[in-house]
């Protein structure tokens, strides 16, 4: 039986409040893919348009015996083409969100990204884990350990504000930012302790916006305030950091993943900093993260139609 992730589980339930968000599916050819959408519909998380050969995908339900009920097949004959086809959804308004299926993340990525006809925006796209660790009491947000591998710090501005405003979005009450590297003190030796600091004066200088950010801070100084006393740093964020910002791609993956291997956390994932929020699942994603994954990218569309709203 699923355990039960009761941060998950609530931001599901609220998300059940909120209009299903239109949403772009590319390629949904296999089971956990379709079944993932399909069940995210069933919550009232999204409403999918599900974009791929409509006798392939129609297949994979009738061999696993899910009922597409009246959920709209968009014809794309492969998998490029659908991915082009679902950013082309979304260019027209037809759909807030999108979601991968059955198909390698760089296919979906390389259309999303493309410049003539893509979904950029003048921010870097990255992505956000959105994890739920058992035994600690908040959701953490991890950035980036999927997309950018070794950011720059220009790079590192745009990730850090994806994720900042991922966490307003989430309703996150205050958003305290930690950006780790392997040490808290600023060392000309290690790079990342360099852009932590210079990532702070922005912060001071309002070019990033919307958060507690305080760095370098090491992983366990960051998280642990009895660590953050040891090392007598005086800080809102240190021992109290819910979100965590990564020096690289491969810091992000391997915390990501020991928190998962080692320490039984799931992780939620989405792409900001594109038009709409982009839903990459996993085949070996459980029901609950998948779900939770449509529900983070719901309350991101939602915050983006009231902002519209107040800026309109």
């Amino acid at each position: 039986m699923e355990p039960v992730h009761e941060k998950y589980q609530r931001l599901i339930d609220f998300c059940r409040t909120l209009p299903p968000m239109p949403t772009a599916v590319a390629h949904p050819c296999d089971r956990s893919s379709l079944e993932g959408a399909l069940q995210a519909a069933e919550l009232g998380l999204i409403a999918p348009l599900l974009v791929g050969p409509p006798a392939r995908i129609r297949m994979v339900a009738d061999e696993c015996g899910l009922d597409l009920a009246d959920h709209p097949i968009v014809d794309a004959p492969h998998s490029h083409a659908a991915a082009a086809r679902a950013v082309e959804l979304v260019r027209e308004g037809a759909a807030e969100g999108l979601m991968k299926g059955s198909l390698h993340t760089d296919e979906l990525m390389s259309a999303v990204v493309r410049r003539e006809g893509g979904l950029r925006t003048k921010r870097r796209v990255s992505h956000c884990f959105i994890m739920d660790v058992p035994r600690h009491e908040n959701a953490l947000i991890i950035t980036d350990a999927e997309i950018n591998i070794a950011p720059t710090l220009a790079d590192k501005v745009d990730i850090l504000q994806n994720a900042i405003d991922l966490a307003h979005a989430l309703r996150m009450p205050e958003v305290r930012v930690a950006i780790l590297s392997a040490m808290e003190t600023v060392n000309a030796k290690l790079p990342s302790t360099i852009e932590a600091a210079a990532l702070c004066k922005m912060v001071d200088r309002r070019q990033i916006t919307g958060a507690l950010v305080d760095g370098p801070l090491a992983l366990d100084n960051a998280i642990d305030p009895a660590a953050a006393r040891t090392k007598k740093i005086e800080s809102p964020v240190a021992g109290r950091a819910n979100v965590l910002m990564v020096p690289d791609l491969e810091a992000g993956n391997m915390l990501a993943k020991s928190l998962s291997f080692l320490a039984g956390a799931v992780a939620a994932g989405i792409v900001l900093g594109a038009r709409v929020p982009i839903i990459l699942t996993s085949r070996a994603d459980s029901v609950t993260t998948r779900l939770a994954s449509c529900a983070v990218a719901t309350m991101v569309a939602a915050k983006r139609r009231d902002d519209a709203k107040i800026m309109g």
